[in-house]
């Protein structure tokens, strides 16, 4: 079949390969566990309450995970105000998410070009069946024209197959990524909530400390 098809079938299969690469890649990058784990709000606030919150464990958090560096960002600003602290988390937030689309944009550029590059096995196919049309006077010889439609045939076909299978999975990634970042933005309010809450009771037990006056 990659004969029969011609020199257009190279370019479509390389576009295949590197389909298939991205979409093994991003599924293994995209997964949720790593991603956003599991109770890592939960621990931060843990750290927090037991005045554990150091820097080593911050640059581990940020390490870890997508999400661990968004929350990263808002730990390392805790001293700031609520409203900063989530201007520096959406901004992390930014990034992350330019860092989880990776490869889409190629995997999205497949999806576009390769029909086009299977109308284009198409037209010259149709070419050679014309051009031995023309030459033999006829269409008595069957060999030039099978092997002219042959070619339309397959690249057209292959084409198709590799844009849709690059299509389905191109969507399916960007559902992901958008999903996910849902998640990440709840995960990071909730931390945001609790270093607002935790200042609020820090501050409340400083008014409430005695002045050391004799009454």
């Amino acid at each position: 079949m990659v004969k029969a098809g011609g020199w257009l079938m190279f370019p479509i299969i390389a576009g295949s390969i590197i389909a298939f690469a991205i979409i093994l890649e991003r599924f293994w990058a995209l997964q949720k566990k790593k991603v956003i784990p599991d109770h890592l709000v939960a621990s931060i606030w843990h750290w927090i309450k037991e005045g554990q919150l150091e820097r080593s464990k911050i640059e581990e958090i940020s390490k870890q995970s997508a999400l661990g560096k968004i929350l990263a960002t808002g730990l390392n600003n805790r001293h700031l105000e609520r409203d900063r602290i989530k201007e520096s988390i959406e901004e992390a937030g930014r990034q992350v998410v330019h860092e989880m689309e990776r490869f889409l944009n190629t995997l999205g550029t497949i999806a576009s070009i390769s029909p086009l590059l299977g109308l284009l096995g198409t037209v010259v196919g149709m070419i050679k069946v014309f051009t031995a049309i023309t030459s033999s006077g006829g269409v008595g010889n069957a060999a030039p024209l099978a092997g002219g439609i042959s070619q339309a045939l397959v690249t057209t076909a292959a084409g198709l197959t590799v844009a849709i299978i690059a299509l389905i999975f191109y969507r399916y990634f960007r559902g992901r990524i958008d999903e996910l970042v849902v998640k990440m933005e709840e995960e990071a309010i909730k931390m945001v909530d609790v270093l607002h809450n935790n200042r609020s009771i820090s501050s409340v037990s400083e008014d409430k400390k005695p002045t050391g006056k004799a009454a």
